[in-house]
């Protein structure tokens, strides 16, 4: 059995930006979810609040492979640019944005 790695990530959406990041999500390209698949990225979801704060959840059997796969893939480079400027930033720089979160409780 594959130990999946579950992780959890919070963004903020800019609240003039909300509803096209959720006509965006609607109908993701097809290139880039099969990017995802095949660089380790399982069970994605993301959640967004009335504020624009956006919780992203996936599972993944290796963060880093999952994360440099990712970053080598053209397809992601483009959905990347096309959605930077959805978001505020947070603390920092934009780039170091997605920083896991700590999980402190689970229940199989």
């Amino acid at each position: 059995n594959i130990i999946m790695q579950r992780v959890c990530f919070l963004l903020k959406v800019k609240a003039d930006r909300m509803d096209e990041y959720r006509t965006r999500h609607a109908s993701v390209w097809p290139d880039m979810l099969a990017a995802l698949r095949e660089t380790g990225w399982h069970n994605y979801s993301l959640f967004m609040r009335k504020d624009g704060l956006l919780v992203g959840y996936f599972e993944t059997p290796n963060l880093d492979a999952a994360r440099k796969g990712m970053q080598s893939r053209e397809v992601n480079e483009r959905w990347q640019r096309d959605m930077a400027p959805f978001f505020e930033k947070m603390d920092g720089d934009f780039a170091d944005e997605f920083m896991p979160l700590e999980e402190v409780f689970h229940l199989e």
